[in-house]
């Protein structure tokens, strides 16, 4: 009897506990083992993020906690949510994307196994290169946020094969290009690509969109009208783009919409006065558009339900103090509207006689559409034989320190908008000593250009006939050869068009002396044309330059600048920034030929920071870059009064000069008399009003103040468009003809 009641005691214990042990037995294998392994992978690949140091080999994915920075969600011992959040952020410095191993390809190739995710959000792990095409294997996937990443190249047309997608974010990456069809995705709700470089077309959606932001790229058409029937629209952002064109009035009273932007676009024309708003319509934002005439009733005043912003235009009702003269906007308005008026009139002008015949002289609609697809599919072409052109170069196995083989070729350290501006250029080399001894004559003295603190400079001639200069550069002892081939992988990305750009460099050990020395050459091509400080004050000797040509350098320093800063990694900043400094060529191409090498143990080296400074000392490289934007300001300056400053004092003098004509009544006639006199009948004085405003701006004596290099871009382009738009409206034989300005 007592062993059988034992017996049950035992059983009824053995009982509760396999109830206590097989769910969490059961809860371990809810996961299958290929996709823990991934997992597993994925952390691995990503370098061991922080949101991701809680995996172990005993860790049981689908009972993690979600926190801010990482959801897994399971379902029928699957994955069907990973949710990544990183600390490598885009808006920081790039040097914060994955390292030099990582491949984005290999990457989705793993990812794209975990076929039952319906979320994925990777935002800020420093993924980088080309989005692969196989994103298109995610068959179940419903949202997509791979933002604030360095993903660069076009958006993969793969992407309109994801017919669940409900969300796509891609914003704050390197995207370029134009945007694929996305209309397939039928049940797309939200579109975020904010903060890349993608245009010129308006994307094509199903108007089952409730969200659309495109805020900050390059989108350069008409608002589309097919926008009327997206009667589910909440959020339209496209601010800070380049649209064209009259706002639709259907906008404001769409059925659904609650958020509006249009803000910093070349929108023009005036509403309808009889257009209601839509009851939803809680933030409308108009500023900094061509916008003319009264505004409906139901945005001209902010109210507590609703904010309207509308500053910056030409606006006849509000506060008048913050809109601009209607002339100021009818004679902006000319540099965005030439390419419709000449459609319409059928004459070809200058610029569309030269495309004309680069297409075979057609004329009317049809000439144009084979033009648009003749430019897409040389641009095409010229892009894939520059990314085929970036090859190592065969030399000797003694000659210098090598490069890795996927460095020419390596996203992370070109931004992919940046990439057009090497087309010309003959490719990256790595130069046998030979080469060089034999370029300068064994380094002829009489091949010495100049010698200081950024090494000896000497003229010299490659094998196929190249006139190059050679700069020679001896190192510090102590440093490491992998420490010196990180800083030669960013100088080897330093081609560009507006830059005395680098054609290859060779990097000498010298083994027989005891101090263990190295040296690197550099190769750099020459320009012939000299400074431009020259063609502004040795114009007696060459032919004075006319505005239009002074705008058109000055774009290309400010291209060149913003390249520095953005179009490698990591940006250089404190680059030496003056006006002889600035070459060019003889097709007149600005290149800046000093720039800041980014190499630290360079024998005699010095701060960047030398020479005309800044009203401020400044520290690091958010200083750095408003540094670099004063001193584009300094040779805006003598581009504009075509004066020589070589003080402080003289730009804060002349500065003064320049604010006092801009709030002055008189302020046509007083900037005209600061204006170059020899500039006399070629320039509009809108495009000089603008100049002279963001060139103030420069030159602000508190760094903070100062725009960013891609807003002084900005202002120098549109600039150019409204002397364009000028020197074609008759206005400019006018003038001469009365001698004005």
């Amino acid at each position: 009897m007592k062993l059988n009641n034992l017996l049950m005691i035992f059983s009824v214990i053995f009982s509760v506990v396999l109830l206590l042990i097989v769910p969490v037995a059961l809860s371990q294998s809810s996961l299958t083992p290929s996709e823990s392994r991934i997992l597993h992978q994925i952390q691995q690949i990503l370098e061991y993020p922080p949101s991701l140091d809680t995996f172990t080999n005993w860790t049981d994915f689908c009972t993690l906690p979600s926190t801010d920075n990482l959801t897994i969600t399971c379902s029928g011992n699957h994955v069907t949510e990973l949710s990544i959040t990183g600390n490598r952020t885009s808006s920081s410095s790039s040097s914060d994307s994955l390292s030099t191993g990582f491949s984005i390809d290999s990457f989705f190739t793993i990812l794209t196994k975990l076929s039952y995710l319906k979320t994925l959000s990777l935002v800020s792990v420093g993924l980088w290169g080309p989005l692969p095409p196989k994103i298109s294997r995610f068959k179940s996937l419903e949202m997509l946020n791979l933002s604030s990443n360095f993903i660069g190249g076009e958006i993969p047309e793969s992407v309109s094969r994801l017919q669940n997608l409900k969300s796509l974010v891609l914003a704050d990456n390197l995207f370029n290009g134009s945007v694929p069809d996305l209309k397939t995705l039928k049940n797309l709700e939200e579109l975020d690509l904010t903060s890349n470089s993608l245009g010129p077309q308006f994307p094509s959606v199903t108007n089952k969109v409730v969200s659309i932001s495109l805020r900050n790229n390059s989108f350069r058409s008409l608002i589309p009208p097919e926008l009327r029937g997206f009667g589910q629209l909440k959020r339209f952002d496209v601010s800070f783009n380049h649209l064209i064109g009259k706002i639709p009035p259907y906008l404001v009273s769409l059925q659904s919409i609650e958020y509006l932007s249009l803000a910093g676009n070349q929108l023009t024309g005036t509403f309808p006065a009889d257009v209601s708003c839509a009851a939803a319509l809680g933030y409308v934002d108009l500023s900094h558009n061509l916008l003319s005439g009264k505004l409906p009733s139901c945005i001209e005043s902010n109210s507590s339900s609703r904010v309207v912003l509308y500053s910056w235009n030409c606006l006849s009702d509000g506060n008048l103090k913050y809109q601009n003269p209607n002339s100021f906007c009818h004679e902006e308005a000319l540099a965005v509207k030439p390419p419709f008026r000449v459609q319409e009139k059928g004459s070809s002008g200058i610029k569309l006689g030269l495309i004309f015949g680069i297409v075979g002289g057609a004329v009317g609609g049809m000439a144009i559409l084979g033009m648009l697809v003749f430019i897409i599919f040389r641009r095409k072409g010229r892009q894939e034989a520059e990314n085929n052109s970036y090859e190592k170069a065969d030399v000797r196995k003694d000659s210098s320190l090598r490069l890795s083989p996927q460095l020419l070729t390596d996203a992370r350290h070109v931004s992919p908008a940046m990439r057009v501006g090497v087309l010309g250029l003959p490719q990256y080399q790595v130069f046998d000593f030979d080469e060089v001894e034999e370029a300068t004559n064994n380094f002829d003295p009489a091949n010495l250009m100049g010698e200081g603190s950024q090494g000896q400079l000497y003229k010299g001639r490659l094998r196929e006939g190249s006139v190059v200069v050679v700069r020679c550069l001896r190192l510090m002892q102590g440093h490491s050869s992998q420490s010196l081939l990180r800083h030669m992988e960013v100088i080897s990305k330093l081609r560009y068009r507006h830059l005395v750009s680098l054609l290859g460099h060779c990097v000498i050990n010298h083994q027989e002396y005891s101090n263990g020395a190295t040296t690197i050459f550099l190769i750099f091509e020459f320009v012939s044309n000299g400074t431009l400080r020259s063609h502004l004050t040795d114009w007696r000797k060459k032919e004075a330059m006319k505005w239009s040509q002074r705008m058109a350098v000055t774009v290309g320093v400010a291209r060149g600048i913003q390249f520095l800063h953005t179009g490698v990694t990591p940006g250089i900043f404190g680059n030496n920034l003056k006006i002889e400094n600035i070459l060019l060529d003889e097709n007149l191409t600005a290149k800046i030929s000093t720039y800041f090498l980014p190499i630290p143990f360079v024998v005699g080296s010095e701060s960047p920071f030398k020479g005309l400074e800044s009203s401020e000392r400044l520290d690091g490289a958010e200083d750095g870059e408003k540094d670099d934007v004063y001193r584009l300001g300094v040779i805006l300056m003598e581009v504009i009064t075509g004066k020589s400053l070589t003080s402080q004092d003289e730009v804060e003098i002349q500065r003064l000069q320049l604010e006092d004509a801009l709030t002055n009544a008189s302020s046509q006639l007083l900037l005209r008399e600061v204006a170059d006199p020899s500039l006399r009948g070629t320039y509009s004085f809108g495009s000089l009003k603008t100049t002279v405003e963001i060139t103030v701006k420069c030159l602000s004596k508190d760094s903070s103040q100062r725009p960013s290099i891609e807003d002084v871009l900005w202002h120098l382009q549109y600039s150019v468009q409204v002397q364009e738009g000028w020197m074609t409206s008759g206005d400019m034989s006018m003038s001469q003809s009365h001698g004005l300005s």
